[in-house]
């Protein structure tokens, strides 16, 4: 099994003092998928974790939708960061 590094972008304070703010969430969000993803490649028919894979999935669509509605300067720079494919064209 193939480790997949985690992503650092954002700085151990900034984690400490932002665990609210949306960008904060997404990375999270982020990870948890990469984590997951990689786990169902290995175990096809694990459906709970498939499962919990598209409610991580739609969690941080809704907040990428909230983020892209209120600030778009910062939703553009989380999208390049996280290197996440924007599926609509905003």
């Amino acid at each position: 099994m193939e480790k997949i590094s985690l992503i650092s972008v954002i700085s151990q304070k900034e984690k400490e003092e932002n665990r609210g703010c949306v960008e904060f969430q997404v990375f999270s969000f982020t990870n948890k998928i990469r984590i997951l993803t990689s786990h169902l490649e290995l175990h096809k028919k694990d459906y709970l974790s498939q499962r919990g894979l598209r409610k991580i999935l739609g969690k941080r669509q809704r907040l990428l939708n909230y983020l892209s509605k209120k600030n778009r300067v910062r939703y553009k720079e989380l999208i390049g960061q996280l290197n996440i494919r924007d599926t609509k064209n905003h």
